[in-house]
């Protein structure tokens, strides 16, 4: 899977995103081409290559030499992006970053997101450097973006439309809401609004135990210079071989204590059939000293509905809890492999790099039924064999 990594040394903006890309190996004329879809005038992108503490950084520039039009609705800039002729991808990721700062944008002014202006975020500057994004990530071919956690300036005031703001931005932080992000010392603004829409729109979260393989890396620059350290964002591209798979669940419970608990395994059967990804009983005590059972269900959103219409028809509960939670689980698939057996069917697991075979359950009680021997027999026997074969 081709990943983009922010690594963002010193925060993160439109014009630091940009120029990390190029350097990256984007080139310029393709940029400006595609920019050139939305059919803007008096911009011009400007790339030229710095130095941040001995490390070469591209520093892109937006240039514009008309009017840009400062105040503009979400509206006035979805136009403009859904009427130029840019691929379906790009429009999506440019609409979605351009939605997180409206949303930050209603919730700080207390304003309905249809009647946002925006100021600094809706010039043409910043229209060019959230596009470009949206531009440099197609073009590299890139399906999933993570970051480190984003830094964040802490203590100054920057200067904006509505007067002097505190550092970090309140659009900035609000748009973060959620995502890890460093206070740092350090009293300039770091990471701007505009910045910390790309990440939290297009990024899937941070790293942790993931194996990369990096292809390409590239700098972006910064306008000023901040004492101790570099003022870059490092974007690293390449193959992602991740541990695990990432997933949204729906966590399913209802307790129950005034039903035949014969009835229960019948239930669960039927949960699973409905689609449960896991299904399961707790011992709980519940209201007056009165034992019963915690019955919980994990499952996709999309079989939510079932599910719990399930549990209503085949239990005499009169309600349920739902909450979402993240599932992480090991890349695995099935294969056939031949054993002493026969050929059977058994799982490859990866993790940390290697990969182990382990046996499956159905397969092993198949075997254990067909040749009248111990079901825990099969296994060991299995066990033993598949051991050390997986890679």
């Amino acid at each position: 899977m081709k990943t983009a990594y922010f690594d963002t040394i010193a925060g993160i903006s439109g014009d630091m995103t940009l120029g990390a890309f190029l350097s990256a190996g984007v080139s310029l004329e393709d940029l400006r081409s595609e920019i050139g879809k939305l059919g803007l005038k008096g911009i011009e992108l400007e790339a030229s290559h710095i130095m941040r503490n001995g490390i070469t950084a591209v520093k892109l520039d937006v240039v514009v030499s008309a009017s840009g039009g400062h105040h503009r609705h979400l509206q006035d800039i979805l136009r403009i992006i859904e009427g130029s002729s840019l691929t379906v991808r790009v429009k999506e990721n440019a609409v979605k970053i351009f939605n997180e700062v409206a949303k930050a944008e209603s919730k700080i002014h207390d304003t309905p997101i249809e009647k946002i202006h925006f100021h600094e975020v809706g010039a043409l500057d910043s229209i060019v450097d959230i596009v470009g994004a949206a531009i440099c990530i197609d073009l590299l071919g890139i399906e999933r973006v993570y970051s480190s956690p984003v830094k964040l300036g802490c203590g100054g005031f920057v200067d904006a439309e509505h007067g002097k703001l505190p550092v970090p931005s309140p659009a900035a932080v609000e748009i973060l809401r959620g995502y890890p992000s460093v206070l740092t010392q350090i009293p300039f603004e770091l990471t701007t609004p505009t910045g910390a829409a790309i990440i939290k729109a297009l990024s899937s979260g941070i790293l942790s135990s993931e194996t990369i393989s990096v292809e390409s890396i590239g700098y972006g620059a910064g306008t000023r210079d901040i004492p101790n350290i570099p003022n870059l964002l490092r974007v690293m591209i390449g193959e992602l071989k991740p541990e695990y798979t990432e997933e949204e669940m729906m966590v399913v419970e209802t307790n129950i204590d005034d039903m035949n608990p014969e009835i229960f395994p019948f239930v669960i059967e039927k949960l699973f059939e409905k689609g449960a990804n896991d299904a399961y009983l707790t011992p709980v005590m519940m209201k007056k000293g009165r034992p019963g059972m915690l019955l919980s269900a994990t499952v996709s959103r999309g079989k939510l509905d079932n599910l719990v219409a399930e549990i209503f028809s085949q239990t005499t509960t009169l309600g349920v809890r739902i909450h979402v939670t993240e599932r992480k689980k090991l890349a695995r698939h099935e294969c056939e492999v031949k054993t002493s057996f026969g050929t059977v069917r058994a799982k490859l697991i990866e993790y940390n790099g290697l990969e182990h075979l382990v046996p499956e359950f159905e397969e092993c009680k198949r075997l254990a039924i067909r040749d009248k021997m111990p079901l825990v027999e099969v296994y060991r026997i299995l066990e033993k064999e598949l051991a050390g074969r997986g890679g």
